[in-house]
């Protein structure tokens, strides 16, 4: 009976840990897609490589994802309640 639990929990125990291991590997291509990154494909390759190989790119893909500049929408940001009255009505209007 404790054979069979121990079984039991050394499988849960490396199933975790390969969750957190792909979790971490996918982190950098993760933030490189929502700031937009020019090279998100490349640092989501460059994440998962990194923890294949050791955790030795991981931390380069990380930073990379996290020092490109984010791009800018065409929209124009909603006023705050500090700006102008014009400002705020042209907002709403359009």
């Amino acid at each position: 009976m404790i054979q069979a639990f121990s079984l039991i929990v050394i499988v849960v125990l490396v199933v975790a840990a390969i969750w957190v291991l792909l979790a971490l590997a996918m982190w950098p291509g993760k933030v490189a897609a929502r700031r937009r990154h020019p090279y998100a494909k490349v640092v989501e390759l460059a994440g998962l490589l990194g923890i294949l190989l050791g955790g030795l790119l991981w931390p380069f893909a990380l930073i990379w994802a996290y020092s490109a500049p984010r791009v800018e929408t065409d929209r124009d940001p909603e006023p705050s309640p500090d700006s102008p009255p014009e400002k705020r009505l042209k907002a709403k209007d359009s």
